[in-house]
């Protein structure tokens, strides 16, 4: 099980990114490969969420960005086609964030 500081803090970036409350379901791991190399590996928490209109269930994860991986972010994706699994919502936001760099060069 992960720490429970750690699920806590989880717990309230889901509150304030989805304004819902969240119970910590399991751990998972998530191993990303991309034509032959990992791309994200890795624990994905399981929240059941109450009081979300239209998901019952966020992945969340925390991981070091930045230079020299001195910053950390916080990922919470929530249960909504095409995201139905840990390894979905991984799949999602590396897709969001590919799609982010994209545009950020073309601007």
């Amino acid at each position: 099980m992960a720490n429970n500081d750690y699920i806590e803090s989880l717990k309230h970036v889901i509150h304030r990114l989805h304004g819902c409350d969240s119970q910590w379901e399991r751990t998972a791991p998530v191993h990303e490969v991309f034509r032959g190399q990992t791309v994200w590996k890795g624990e994905i928490e399981v929240f059941a969420l109450a009081g979300h209109p239209k998901a019952k269930r966020c992945y969340a994860w925390a991981h070091r960005t930045g230079p020299d991986d001195r910053d950390a972010r916080v990922v919470a994706v929530l249960e909504l086609p095409p995201v139905e699994s840990p390894e979905t919502a991984v799949r999602a936001s590396i897709t969001s964030d590919f799609k982010k760099q994209k545009s950020a060069k073309t601007n």
